[in-house]
């Protein structure tokens, strides 16, 4: 496939990882937490507002009875983390004894998702686990242990699949890099 250039505000992206390769990463990670949490009967806990895409997919290959709920948590502003993490939508479900995983559409810095962790220990989940699309290992500041992830990629902006660029691309099918 020919790659394609796009421009959302100021800058130029290129495609960098086609939809039949995230679709495929996502349905060997539905197989596998299938598997694992075959009789556990999860609760899947997407971060909005940029995992949504992914959420969507694998949950439609999610073959176990499990539960999904979402959380609206901020720690981006333009492209930079701000390194603080701010609760929008809080979580309504008693998660006491439950296993969880939080569905994350990338994990860079580790910010966001340290933060969540740290709030679902207190309430007392029997188990948290993370699923996260894109990592940037290269990137994270805190130890974090991402049992689940999709794809592990280096430290490019990227955007599509739910992942935005000032509110901007999170609809495309693609991911798309900057390139300028």
């Amino acid at each position: 496939m020919n790659p394609r250039t796009i421009t959302l505000h100021d800058c130029s992206f290129s495609t960098y990882i086609y939809e039949e390769e995230i679709i495929a990463r996502i349905l060997m990670l539905a197989e596998q937490l299938d598997q694992e949490y075959a009789d556990k009967k999860p609760l899947f806990l997407a971060v909005l507002n940029g995992s949504f895409m992914f959420a969507a997919d694998l949950m439609k290959r999610i073959t176990i009875p499990c539960e999904i709920s979402f959380i609206r948590l901020a720690s981006y502003q333009d492209m930079q983390s701000t390194g603080k993490v701010k609760e929008i939508l809080g979580l309504n479900e008693d998660i006491q004894g439950r296993h969880v995983i939080v569905l994350e559409d990338i994990v860079d810095t580790g910010h966001t998702v340290h933060g969540l962790l740290q709030q679902l220990g207190d309430r007392g989940a029997a188990s948290v686990e993370v699923a996260t699309l894109l990592m940037k290992p290269e990137c994270v500041q805190h130890p974090l242990d991402i049992k689940y992830v999709a794809k592990a990629i280096p430290n490019d902006f990227v955007v599509g699949y739910g992942l935005d660029y000032n509110g901007f691309g999170r609809n495309l099918r693609d991911i798309y890099k900057i390139v300028s």
